[in-house]
């Protein structure tokens, strides 16, 4: 018998020549990092303030509140947060602009005590970090050598001490 000679055989004779390594085709995933090693999301998210004042909420959220109490009164069997949200959407849509106009002169009010209270905070914060940088300003040789004089001070004091007694 002939041997056959046409794609077949070619390509099978050059597959074997390769080495097995070279005949995986695709990607080659990157070696992961221990979690151990790498900072989590909230690692190097930056903490939040406690002090800092709230947004204040927009009219849509003002009006809800209020349709909040009413829709419950109405459905107490739903429970479900979505279903108020979803309600509540439908119902804001529907409004006028004259309807709307309360919610929005009250989202107006709670965005300008917003303002003065972060206004407030803010020159709160500058001042905190302006006392900061005067320490940070000398050199930590200063701030060292003076703290040793310090202590040297105490302990010239307790040496005293010790002798009168």
């Amino acid at each position: 018998m002939k041997a056959t000679k046409g794609k077949d055989t070619a390509r099978s004779s050059a597959e074997a020549l390769k080495p097995n390594a070279d005949r995986k085709v695709g990607k080659r995933k990157a070696v992961a990092e221990p979690r151990s090693k790498r900072q989590t999301k909230k690692e190097t998210k930056a903490k939040k303030d406690p002090n800092k004042p709230k947004r204040p909420p927009s009219a849509f959220f003002v009006f809800l509140e209020e349709f909040r109490k009413t829709f419950k009164k109405e459905n107490p069997t739903v429970k479900a947060v979505s279903a108020v949200g979803k309600a509540g959407g439908v119902k804001w849509k529907s409004m006028s602009e004259v309807e709307k106009a309360p919610y929005e002169a009250k989202a107006a009010k709670k965005k300008a005590e917003y303002t003065k209270l972060i206004k407030a905070y803010n020159q709160k914060q500058e001042s905190t970090d302006d006392g900061e940088d005067e320490e940070s300003d000398r050199s930590r040789s200063e701030v060292s050598h003076e703290d040793e004089e310090e202590e040297g001070q105490e302990e010239d004091e307790e040496e005293e001490d010790d002798g009168d007694e």
